[in-house]
């Protein structure tokens, strides 16, 4: 099974941002891609007020274009995340939609953890703008191979992640516009983490570069193996990167190192919270 990640970067201009990835995402259906992913906020990045100009809901226009275009190539894509209007609530909600080769929307999962940190001097604070999800969800592909969706800063959560294998997932989309600082130090080492502890192939799709309102995202974008091995990495710069996935070597990987067999849920017990803002180390 081929898949692609797309890298882009992202402004506040949403018919730039379509045109780009409509190319790149006809380039990698071109190199064989069946299931394609584009970045988290793929349709626009910029300041707050360019972002809530950016929402629209789910029958809009980015993914009518992505369901049409899924149509055209006959691939399955997963619309990355967009900013999305959700009738009856006043934020915006962080949505994920994978959409199937025959255009129809397969699974729509909304981000539950909110980017509400200071990392290189910058504040960010999403959950003044948008509200989590509080649904974890798989997906299938059409070829039956069970699909989990993330977005981006819940990479930081390996729990979110052990539920999505237990639930199944083969396979863990990770759309992100993760920053520079942390794309530097920390992006490579949880994605490959969530990929061997849970035995999973993670198509992790970045964005990179700098964004309207002083953003600037890390790039890096990849595709890692269940033993952790790197299949494919994106160039700085906007891109579609390609990788054959081996869903038999999964197989075997998971037969010969079995911890996602060997775990003892009922040994588990979540302790009282500890972890305080302020807390001693």
């Amino acid at each position: 099974m081929k898949v692609a990640a797309v890298q882009l970067n992202s402004s506040a201009d949403q018919h730039a941002n379509l045109a780009t990835a409509d190319r790149l995402t006809h380039g990698a259906a071109a190199g064989g891609a069946q299931l394609i992913v584009l970045p988290e906020k793929w349709t626009a990045m910029g300041s707050e007020q360019q972002l809530r100009e950016s929402a629209q809901p789910l029958d809009g226009p980015a993914i009518a274009w992505a369901q049409a275009t899924a149509r055209e190539l006959g691939v399955e894509i997963v619309a990355g995340s967009i900013l999305e209007l959700v009738p009856g609530r006043e934020k915006l909600a962080n949505t994920s939609v994978h959409i199937g080769a025959d255009g129809e929307i397969r699974a729509t999962y909304r981000k539950v953890h909110m980017f509400d940190v200071e990392v290189g001097g910058r504040t960010y604070r999403e959950s003044e703008l948008e509200q989590p999800g509080e649904e974890i969800v798989v997906s299938q592909t059409a070829a039956g191979v069970e699909l989990g969706l993330s977005i981006c800063y819940d990479l930081r959560f390996p729990e979110l992640y052990r539920i999505l294998a237990v639930l199944g997932a083969r396979i863990v989309t990770i759309p992100a516009a993760f920053t520079l600082p942390t794309t530097r130090d920390h992006w490579e080492t949880l994605v490959r983490a969530r990929a061997i502890e849970d035995q999973a192939f993670v198509i992790a799709a970045n964005q990179f570069g700098e964004h309207p309102g002083g953003q600037h995202s890390g790039g890096r974008s990849m595709i890692v193996d269940p033993w952790g091995v790197v299949l494919a990495q994106a160039p700085d710069s906007e891109a579609a990167i390609v990788a054959e996935l081996d869903l038999e070597r999964q197989r075997e990987i998971r037969e010969k190192l079995p911890s996602l067999a060997n775990r003892r849920p009922d040994a588990y017990r979540w302790p009282r919270e500890r972890v305080h803002a302020g807390d001693a180390a």
